[in-house]
């Protein structure tokens, strides 16, 4: 008990505090912690702290978080990926904390953080981030409805904005999927590899009293940790010795299993790549004669470590035909969105480059790092009102050597409206005299248009600038949610940039548009400056100019006179 309040309270006081009006320190209501002293019996053969053990722990805490906020019994639906970043040994205390990030109608997206901490050192490391959805189970009364979360601190209302556009990437995951494969081409030469099938682990296991939860249905994690234990064992078989887990590609449960199920887990490696491999799990249950119910299905990358803890080289894998092809290539799919989830959706905002390329293949997550960064940077609650005018507002936000500025006003035009009027960017020269010339590229997707926008030259005599500008437009998830179009450059092999102009770049931007009352609709406008853009704003911050002003003044009368003229939208927005 001692341990466990010292570490709590080292834990806080490492987190700005957040005062009630009541003069207490405001503590999330569905935040649960667990602090677990990492024992021999829950290590693997050398020595650390097996990730089946660990995946009950995150479970467990997870699931009480839920319950906390539902007020009912929970069950996981699924478990996003998660990236081990490093191991966890014999003596240490893993701390997992859990709390409810967003609620929907009867699910609940659960974040989940987990660190270790050294009792002798006195030092603490994260080990990986996760993010489970819950399902609240009926009750005599019928389907449970949600009561919603009310975000307090600026982290939890970046995460509960976040939340919903995460949600929208689950959704859309096997949409992703099988667009990859449709455009895979890749051959691949199979001599001298092993084949898929020596790597084939099945085994079964009897679910009994311990195995169950409270709700006396299989506890997920005790089933995501039977997933990880033969995973493993098929992984050994292609490189001969002990690998390590390194991440896992989203656990989503299919169905209940309860008492008395026998629950069937099989694993293969679906593909080795050169220092990593994919292996494939399922679980599926059946009870006396019945057929096999599918539980659960999850994808695990392993490595194999030398002395020095690099990956080794591992042995290439001949797939069997047809299903195993195809797992093969679905393997190669999953590689490459893990690979854009890093680069582009993983990485911290000032890590991330520019201009990224675009392709059909990584457009999702390209548009979901462009709104979510427009969501971080909305968030932010630490804004300063530089000046005013004309009921228009000019903030700006100044760190880590990043200035960022917001303008906001107020119009007399529905929100909807403001939304489709804003979102073609080949309306905006109609309002704002930045904007000399926009040519739509390409409609990527029915959220997504990247278009061509050239500005004038920021100097006397100098070259226009032109800017590749990929616009993601998101509609209200909820009631309380506002209307984003998102910006950011992205790089077309198509239109490189050319002697006759400069080529100028957008790291976030955009419209965040809230519905009022009364058809009143407040418009926020943000901009993280780059070199490209500061320019035209800069006098402005300075107080040396008001033409910012004027912009969105026109802004504001180029809404209200098309109000009511939704004929005049170009076909591509509608």
């Amino acid at each position: 008990t001692f341990l466990y309040k010292t570490t709590y309270k080292r834990i806080w006081s490492k987190k700005p505090m957040f005062i009630l009006g009541n003069g207490e320190m405001y503590r999330n209501q569905t935040e649960v912690k667990m602090s677990q002293i990492v024992l021999p019996c829950h290590a693997n053969y050398c020595g650390e702290l097996s990730a089946g053990q660990l995946l009950k722990w995150m479970d467990s805490t997870a699931c009480l978080s839920a319950e906390r906020h539902a007020g009912c019994s929970c069950i996981t639906a699924s478990v996003d990926d998660i990236h081990f970043e490093t191991t966890i040994g014999v003596g240490q205390v893993v701390n997992i904390t859990a709390k409810v990030n967003r609620a929907f109608t009867s699910s609940m997206e659960v974040g989940i953080s987990v660190s270790c901490e050294d009792l002798f050192s006195d030092r603490q490391w994260k080990v990986c981030h996760a993010f489970a959805t819950f399902v609240a189970r009926r009750t005599e009364a019928g389907k449970v409805q949600l009561k919603q979360v009310i975000p307090r601190t600026q982290a939890e209302q970046m995460e509960y904005s976040l939340a919903a556009e995460r949600r929208r990437m689950r959704l859309i995951h096997a949409e992703i999927i099988n667009d990859l494969l449709s455009s895979c081409s890749s051959q691949t030469d199979y001599q001298d590899a092993v084949p898929a099938e020596r790597t084939r682990v099945e085994s079964v296991e009897l679910v009994l009293p311990p195995h169950a939860n409270h709700q006396v249905s299989t506890f997920g994690g005790q089933i995501m940790a039977w997933m990880e234990n033969v995973a493993t064992i098929s992984a050994s078989r292609l490189c001969n010795a002990h690998p390590t887990l390194r991440s896992i590609d989203m656990f989503h449960f299919r169905g209940p299993s309860h008492i008395g199920d026998r629950l069937v887990l099989k694993a293969i490696v679906n593909n080795a790549f050169k220092k990593s491999m994919e292996v494939g799990v399922c679980a599926e249950a059946y009870q006396g004669g019945e057929p096999l119910r599918h539980i659960n299905t999850a994808f695990m990358t392993f490595e194999v470590l030398d002395n020095d803890r690099k990956p080794c080289t591992l042995p290439r894998i001949r797939p069997e035909p047809v299903d195993g092809k195809r797992r093969f290539q679905e393997a190669i799919a999953r590689k490459k969105i893990r690979l854009d989830r890093k680069y582009i959706i993983s990485c911290k905002q000032s890590e991330v480059p520019l201009s990224v390329p675009w392709d059909p293949s990584n457009q999702m997550y390209l548009s979901y790092n462009n709104v979510s960064a427009l969501k971080m940077l909305a968030a932010r609650s630490n804004w300063v009102l530089t000046s005013e005018k004309n009921k228009v507002s000019l903030y700006t936000l100044e760190e880590n050597q990043m200035l960022c500025f917001k303008v906001e006003t107020h119009v007399a035009v529905a929100a909807e409206q403001v939304f489709l009027l804003l979102s073609d960017l080949r309306r905006r020269k109609a309002w704002d005299h930045h904007y000399k010339y926009v040519k739509l590229i390409t409609d990527s997707h029915e959220d997504d248009t990247i278009y061509r926008v050239v500005t004038p030259s920021v100097t006397k005599g100098g070259k226009v600038q032109d800017f590749i500008l990929l616009a993601s437009r998101r509609r209200p998830c909820d009631s309380g949610d506002p209307y984003l179009i998102a910006l950011r450059s992205v790089t077309l092999p198509a239109y490189p940039p050319t002697e006759d102009y400069n080529r100028g770049e957008v790291l976030c931007a955009g419209f965040s548009i809230w519905e009022e009352e009364n058809s009143f609709t407040k418009i926020s406008y943000y901009n993280q400056a780059t070199p490209g853009v500061l320019p035209y704003i800069s006098t402005d911050i300075a107080g040396l100019s008001s033409s910012f002003y004027c912009t969105f003044a026109s802004c504001s009368a180029f809404l209200e006179e098309n109000k009511d003229n939704l004929a005049s939208l170009p076909t591509s927005t509608l």
